[in-house]
């Protein structure tokens, strides 16, 4: 592959995983996240593979913040081509009319400017280039009605059409961008479930059964590859087919 890549949220779950498969695929990759000593564990990971990685600890919804990123990275490893933006995250879902605009702002914040400052970052060069390929990490929450919080719901929502309205701005110039949106997926949290509320929650999927990050990991893969270099402003649902019902 012998690009540069950009993984935000990279520090566990999802986005440590596109990482490292980023990685192995030949990818000098930059991991960014809140959490050092988790970062650190990923990039000793690709090291140790015989990959190249370096971690940046950066609040994303600092604008200084993210352009000291950008300049880091370019001074590294040069020009970015690959951009899977998957910081974020949700609280524990809480009627609407409880929740409190602190949390409202932090959820919208985390997931939805995290995702602006980083496109508005690192487009400019990509654009001037001509070429570039970009993932956000939407949500099923964004796409129709589920347990999660309201503030969740919307930032992921929001976040689809920041995705397409990127993507319509930057195909001209040869940039594509596409979302993708899990369903349930075995990350920490999950894992640590009963069994019992496991397989009730596989059993709500018409595939009956719940995600693993491996199965989001191959479609950010092809989403970033010259296998979809004809695709963009998708959402690709990586959701078990709940989307469907």
């Amino acid at each position: 592959m012998g690009q540069t890549a950009v993984v935000t949220g990279a520090s566990r779950g999802i986005g440590a995983a596109i990482a490292l498969a980023l990685a192995r695929r030949g990818a000098r990759v930059v991991l960014v996240g809140r959490d050092r000593t988790a970062l650190s564990t990923v990039e000793q990971s690709i090291g140790a593979a015989g990959g190249q990685a370096r971690s940046f600890v950066a609040d994303l919804t600092d604008e200084a913040a993210v352009g000291a990123l950008r300049q880091d990275t370019e001074r590294a490893y040069g020009p970015v081509s690959l951009l899977a933006a998957c910081a974020g995250g949700g609280g524990d879902p809480v009627p609407m009319i409880e929740e409190s605009l602190e949390r409202w702002h932090r959820t919208l914040d985390a997931n939805l400017t995290t995702t602006f400052l980083t496109l508005r970052t690192f487009l400019p060069p990509m654009l001037q280039a001509g070429s570039g390929a970009i993932v956000t990490m939407a949500s099923t929450a964004g796409r129709q009605l589920s347990g999660a919080a309201a503030p969740y719901a919307a930032a992921k929502a929001g976040l689809l059409a920041l995705t397409r309205q990127a993507a319509a701005e930057a195909a001209p110039h040869g940039v594509r961008i596409n979302a993708i949106a899990p369903s349930a997926i075995v990350t920490d949290r999950l894992a640590a479930a009963p069994a019992a509320l496991r397989e009730k929650i596989a059993q709500s999927f018409p595939l009956r059964r719940i995600g693993q990050v491996a199965d989001v990991v191959e479609a950010a893969l092809f989403l970033l590859s010259d296998r979809s270099n004809w695709i963009t402003g998708i959402t690709l649902d990586v959701a078990g087919g709940r989307v469907m019902i």
